[in-house]
Formats: C-alpha cells, sequence, structure tokens
C-alpha cells in the first residue's frame, strides 16, 4: 500500500448552500458557518458540490460563493470548488473562464445522467484535466451518477495524469473497488470517505480522510473521529462512531442536504431552505434530527 504525499488530506467538509426565506444566496449564514468549520478544526473546505446545492445555483452566483467563501477564509484552509457536468465542452468552457485565484483544486463528479462508457469516462476526464489551472480529485458516486467509474479508469487517469489527478472521493459503496485503489494507487493520489459513515472503515485501509456532509454541523465531533482514524487509534474512533450512527441515517433518510440543513437549522445557524426541486425534511425526520442534537447540546430552537 502506498502512501499519498498532495497536501490536501485529513477532514474536509462539503459546505451547504444557506438560503434566505425568499431563496437568495445567505451570506451572512454562509461566513457564520464557515467560521464555525474552522473553529471546529476542519482540514479544508469544498464550495459548490452537491451538498451545496449547485445545480440551483446560476453561474454568477457559483462564482460570488467562491470568490466569498475565499474572503472569509483568507487562507487559514484550502479550499477545493466541485466543477462537474456531463456535456464536456461546456464544462471545460466553464472551468477556464472560472475565476481559481486561492483555489486549491477542483472536484469533479463523474458525468451524470448520460451514463458514459469507462472509456467516455477516461476522455471527459482527459479534457477536465487539460482545462483546469488546479489540481482535480475526481468524484465517483453511482448512486447519484448512474455510473461507477471502474479501478481501471481511476488508475489510468491518475497514472496519466501524475500531480494533475491527486484523488478521488469514493461513494461507490464498494470495499472490493477500495482495496484495489490503495493498493494499487501512485503516490501521490490520495482516496476521500465520500460518505461519512464509511470513513473509519475507509481509513483503516489506507485511506486519506473524508469530504463530509456532517461535519456541517458537528465539525469537532467529526473531525475528532477523524484525527482519532489518522493517528491509528481506531477502537477510540468507533465509540465516537457509535455515537452518531443515528444522525447518519436521519441525515440521509429524506436526501442529502435536505437533512444536514434540518441539523443546521436546529443549531441556529441557518434557515431551513432549499431550492426546488429539494424541499425540507417533513416534521417528523425533522424532529428526530433536533432531539438528537438536543441530547448533545446543541439544539437552541425547539419547533421546524
Amino acid at each position: 500500500m502506498t502512501c499519498k504525499t498532495n497536501t490536501l488530506g485529513g477532514f474536509g467538509v462539503a459546505l451547504v448552500t444557506p438560503f434566505t426565506s425568499d431563496y437568495e444566496v445567505d451570506y451572512s449564514a454562509l461566513e457564520k458557518l464557515i467560521e464555525f468549520q474552522i473553529a471546529g478544526g476542519v482540514d479544508f473546505l469544498v464550495t459548490l458540490g452537491t451538498t451545496a446545492e449547485t445545480p440551483t445555483l446560476t453561474e454568477e452566483e457559483q462564482i460570488k460563493i467562491v470568490a466569498f467563501v475565499q474572503k472569509i477564509v483568507e487562507g487559514r484552509v484550502p479550499i477545493v470548488v466541485g466543477m462537474g457536468g456531463n456535456a464536456t465542452r461546456e464544462l471545460c468552457k466553464k472551468i477556464r473562464c472560472f475565476p481559481m485565484d486561492g483555489v486549491s483544486a477542483i472536484l469533479s463528479v463523474a458525468p451524470y445522467y448520460n451514463k458514459p462508457s469507462q472509456e467516455g469516462l477516461y476522455a471527459h476526464f482527459s479534457e477536465v484535466v487539460e482545462a483546469s489551472s488546479k489540481p482535480v480529485i475526481l468524484y465517483n458516486i453511482p448512486g447519484r451518477t448512474g455510473v461507477n467509474m471502474q479501478v481501471e479508469t481511476v488508475l489510468r487517469l491518475a497514472q496519466a495524469f501524475p500531480g494533475k489527478v491527486i484523488g478521488i472521493k469514493e461513494a461507490s459503496g464498494s470495499i472490493t473497488q477500495i482495496e484495489r485503489i490503495l493498493k494499487q494507487r501512485p503516490s501521490n493520489f490520495a482516496l476521500f470517505s465520500g460518505d461519512d459513515s464509511s470513513t473509519l472503515s475507509y481509513i483503516s485501509m489506507g485511506g486519506d480522510g473524508v469530504i463530509s456532509v456532517i461535519g456541517n454541523a458537528l465539525p469537532k465531533e467529526f473531525g475528532g473521529l477523524v484525527s482519532l482514524c489518522r493517528q491509528g487509534k481506531f477502537a477510540e474512533a468507533a465509540h465516537v462512531q457509535r455515537s452518531l450512527v443515528e444522525l447518519y441515517e436521519l441525515l440521509f433518510v429524506e436526501g442529502n442536504p435536505s437533512g444536514i440543513k434540518s441539523a443546521l437549522h436546529c443549531m441556529d445557524l441557518i434557515e431551513n431552505v432549499l431550492r426546488l426541486p429539494l424541499v425540507p425534511c417533513t416534521p417528523v425526520v425533522y424532529s428526530r434530527i433536533r432531539q438528537f442534537l438536543s441530547r448533545m447540546g446543541y439544539c437552541r430552537i425547539d419547533n421546524p
């Protein structure tokens, strides 16, 4: 098993995009959330990911959000920007034009809906790498995209573009696939869990960290779990893991980011507002999330 040498690793958080009650981007809440993450010990931040409801954001909003995140972060932690699409030419045009100063890497999801072949995936990401002035982290989440990036394709990209394709956010759920990537990856290629509940397992196998959803609400607790894993203290990490299992399930039972936005609303960090086609969690699920956070001493409001 080889170890990665690039600088991104550990505990990353895929930031939500807070909205006001009239569905505009809530920059005041976003600033509060960023400071909450940094105070909680996050290693890097990811903006414009799935959790950010990026498909509902205009390109103008996306540019403004990234600039705002950079302004608030002020270089304290690295910033990764989501840049994905299923029309390669248009995505590459966007990447070339998008302001990337101060960005450490881009996170690019496998093309969704049109279900390219493995050769199509390789050709797509080859174009993305050539278009990007920043290193690329691949993102494999077949449950959303409808296509699985096979190990051979991942390794082919990593080997063809050393220093440019620097890692993968893996959410396939296949332990065999993870094991093969970890065994055969180049030395500068990182593997991040794309599923909070799998983080302990992935790091114990040799993975490098996580790009987290739950970390939006519990950066200290979940970041502590990641830190324990990276120190090899897996028994202690497993204790933390058991305490969070119920919340892992609640945050995704009605979809992401509906669950995490409910949690952040319970904690009085954001409004519980999503843009269609996403909607807030039902009152039943919201109440269960609130009860969980209340037991942890985080919930400061009583009603959805």
